[in-house]
Order: structure tokens, then C-alpha cells, then sequence
């Protein structure tokens, strides 16, 4: 089990559990496989699906595409292009247009790259003023494929709606620039599949009295759930963990991003292994997840998991609500819904648990948080906050939108009290125009 087996679409039948799954299920993974991604691994396979129970099992739903995350007309014409065996170039132009109809950019995460000088950095997002996002080119893949994930079209060859960035000197020299910026967070794909070699390359130089103004490292993964031993038994695993030493030992903030989706994912002896040894470095594991229907939308679901997070010492910190691209259809929930969910839960568990936020959507204008459904005026609406805004002094002020119980993103909102615009925008096509720092 040290060893690390991917398993990918050429491949996915090889899995030994496979043969207790029926043909129809497996027909659907190479359906909808060609359109989204698809990877898993030996741990996921073994450790935390169930295989007596594939049809509703949470881990298996999230890690192998489901006939349902393609809509009909889209399952059909893969099948048909499948079946008529299309040549390489049709079947590619095909499964393109598909892939753009399914919003690959969501919150218009391409009007969040600043640029140094005349270059463009295409692995950096800095939507916020005091964090930067960097993607390192070597860590656009992860240890498994989330089946809901917003950033899918890092891995399925859609290269203009790439984020990544090999060279660090630019980020460098970017940085030494922003003396407001004060957390830099590695993302992807996910960080943790780099090499420590590279990982290091990348964060031993923002510990030098050059980026004295940046106080938090963070690193978003997934890696804790999908393959924990790359704490503890990979060939750089102590060297892995001596790199976070280093980061405390500098004085900075580490702020692990661990993502979590259903209680079932702390439950294994190596997650908790791997969870005690990085927090020995002195790092904070802050946990996250999307509230998604046919895995995690019952209340209960999320009190254990805050619960069980809490139990081994990590923060609570997320709770999302489904971005508006690629499955969207099969894991959304009217946003109600999300916040009934959330309110049911956060009521169950202590105050300890309750350091999470949410439910809260990342929109192109900021993160907005859903506070409730009430009654004003003799209107009933949604009250709403940004927990974080283009402008900063949007942040936490609250406002309306009318009430629409089908409604399940943003966008699909409008203004109450007959006003013609939120608070925060002339025109609201003008919020697609905002570059990086509008409000400077």
C-alpha cells in the first residue's frame, strides 16, 4: 500500500473491486470519463470506497464519473462518437465543445492574472490584496480526481484555460513589489504531487528577510484524503515534513488547506497519522469541502465531519457552496438548501467546530456568504455577505437579494426591494470586467 498505483480511464478496468460493478456503471466512467477527468488510486480503491454499495457509495461517487454528470444530449453524443469511431481530430473537436459549454471558468478566474511589466503571469491569481494564489506548473495534477472539482480543466488538456507557472523568480519579483500581500497560497491541481526538491524550490526563498511582509505560507490539498503516506512513507517524506519545520521555524505561519468531503475520509489509520505528523512542525490544518448533493447533504453528515476534524485537532474552516462548472447539475442544491444544511449542522456541534464559514460561493465580485432567509419589509429574501470582496470594504456588509428557492448560484439572484442593482456594482455586467486591484 506504500506504493502508489494511479488508475486513469486506459486503465480504470484493472481495478480488481471492478468485477463485483456492472457494465452499465462502467460503460457510464468511459462516457463521461472523455469529458471530465478521471484518476484514482490504490488508497482511495482499498481503503475508503465501499464496494458492496457502488451505487450510492460517497467515495466512489466522487472519484468515478456518474452517468448523470453529463447532461442526456451530451451523453449522447459522446456514446455516438464512441460508437461511429470518429477519427482522433472530429472526436477532439467534439469533446471541446462540450467541455466549453460546461463554463471551464468560473467567478472569471482569467480576470484575477496580474501581469509584471508586460508579462502576463498565467500561474498567479491575485484577486484579493493581501493574498496571491500560485500555481506551480509541476503541481497541475493530484494523487486523485475530485468528480465535482472547479479546476478540471487544468487536467483535461484545455491549455489556454491552464493556470500554471514554472518560473519563481517571477513570482519572486512579483511579490517583492506587493508589500500589501501578506499570505501566498499553493494550489493547483494540488501541490503536495511535487517532489519536496520542488516544493522547497519554490518556498525556501519566501522565507528570507526579502518577503518579511508575507506572515502565512498556506498550501491547499488534497493529499491527506487521497494518499496520506506522502507524510509519512514516501521516499521525501522527511523531507517534506523538515520543509514545514523550517517555514515555523522562520517565523511564518503554516496553514495547511486540507480538503475534506465525508467523515469517511479521517477514519483510516494512516489520515490520522499523517495529520499527527505535520502538525508536529507546528503547521495549522484548516479543513474545507462544498456542500454536494448525493455525497455530503444531510446536516448530520457535516456535524460528524466537523466533529471528527476537531477531534484531531484541525480548524474547521469552509463550507462551499458547488461552483457553477462542469457536473454542476448532479452535485448542486438550491441555496437554501446549502444553508439549511449548514445551519442544522453548525447548531449540533460545539464552539470549537464552529470556526467554519459558510455557505459561501466564490463569485467573480468576492466570496459571498449566505446568512439566512428572512422576512423584510413584507419581502421575503436572502441575506447575504461578502467574506471577502474585489473591494475590501465590501467585506462584511450585509445585503439583500429576493428570495428564489430554485436558485443555486449567485448569478440567479436579484436585487430586493425593487432596487436595480446590488450595492457593489454599477452594471453587473460591469463586475466581468474587473482586473486585479480595481480598488488599490
Amino acid at each position: 500500500m506504500n506504493t502508489i498505483n494511479f488508475y486513469t480511464l486506459q486503465n480504470f478496468r484493472s481495478i480488481s473491486q471492478m468485477r463485483t460493478v456492472n457494465e452499465s456503471i462502467k460503460r457510464d466512467i468511459e462516457i463521461v470519463g472523455r469529458v471530465l477527468p478521471f484518476k484514482t488510486n490504490n488508497y482511495v480503491v482499498n481503503e475508503l470506497i465501499n464496494w458492496d454499495n457502488v451505487e450510492t457509495d460517497p467515495i466512489f461517487i466522487l472519484n468515478f464519473p456518474q452517468h448523470d454528470m453529463l447532461s442526456k444530449n451530451h451523453y449522447e453524443t459522446v456514446e455516438r462518437l464512441i460508437g461511429s469511431q470518429s477519427d482522433r481530430l472530429t472526436f477532439d473537436r467534439e469533446i471541446e465543445k462540450i467541455r466549453l459549454s460546461l463554463n471551464p471558468n468560473p467567478a472569471g478566474q482569467e480576470s484575477n492574472i496580474p501581469c509584471l511589466g508586460e508579462v502576463k503571469l498565467k500561474g498567479v491569481q491575485h484577486k484579493y490584496p493581501e493574498t496571491v494564489l500560485f500555481f506551480p506548473s509541476q503541481g497541475q495534477s493530484c494523487h486523485a480526481y475530485c468528480t465535482f472539482c472547479f479546476r478540471w480543466p487544468q487536467f483535461s488538456g484545455m491549455n489556454e484555460l491552464k493556470f500554471a507557472m514554472k518560473e519563481g523568480e517571477l513570482l519572486f519579483n512579483y511579490l517583492r513589489l506587493k508589500k500589501n500581500v501578506t499570505d501566498v497560497l499553493f494550489t493547483g491541481g494540488d501541490p503536495m504531487i511535487m517532489s519536496a526538491a520542488i516544493l522547497e524550490s519554490y518556498i525556501i526563498p519566501l522565507l528570507s528577510p526579502d518577503f518579511e511582509h508575507i506572515h502565512t505560507i498556506r498550501i491547499g490539498s488534497k493529499a491527506l484524503t487521497y494518499w496520506p503516506y506522502r507524510f509519512l512513507t514516501d521516499d521525501d517524506s522527511d523531507r517534506i515534513i523538515a520543509l514545514f519545520q523550517k517555514i515555523v521555524e522562520a517565523g511564518k505561519n503554516l496553514s495547511f488547506q486540507a480538503h475534506f468531503n465525508h467523515p469517511r475520509e479521517l477514519s483510516t489509520e494512516p489520515v490520522k497519522l499523517a495529520i499527527k505528523r505535520i502538525r508536529s512542525t507546528g503547521a495549522q490544518i484548516r479543513t474545507q469541502s462544498p456542500v454536494l448533493r448525493n455525497i455530503n447533504d444531510k446536516p448530520e453528515i457535516w456535524s460528524e465531519m466537523w466533529r471528527k476534524q476537531v477531534d484531531l485537532a484541525l480548524i474547521p474552516y469552509y463550507m462551499f457552496i458547488t461552483r457553477d462548472t462542469g457536473a454542476k447539475e448532479y452535485f448542486e442544491l438550491p441555496l437554501e438548501k446549502c444553508w439549511q444544511i449548514f445551519r442544522r449542522a453548525y447548531r449540533q456541534v460545539s464552539g470549537l467546530c464552529r470556526t467554519v464559514r459558510g455557505p459561501s460561493m466564490s463569485d467573480h465580485a468576492g466570496k459571498i456568504q449566505v446568512l439566512g432567509v428572512s422576512e423584510i419589509k413584507g419581502e421575503k429574501v436572502f441575506v447575504l455577505r461578502f467574506i471577502q470582496g474585489r473591494n475590501p470594504s465590501w467585506v462584511h456588509k450585509p445585503f439583500f437579494a429576493k428570495y428564489d428557492p430554485k436558485a443555486t448560484w449567485f448569478d440567479q439572484l436579484k436585487p430586493a426591494f425593487g432596487d436595480e442593482k446590488f450595492f457593489f456594482e454599477d452594471k453587473r455586467s460591469n463586475l466581468r470586467d474587473m482586473k486585479p486591484f480595481l480598488f488599490e
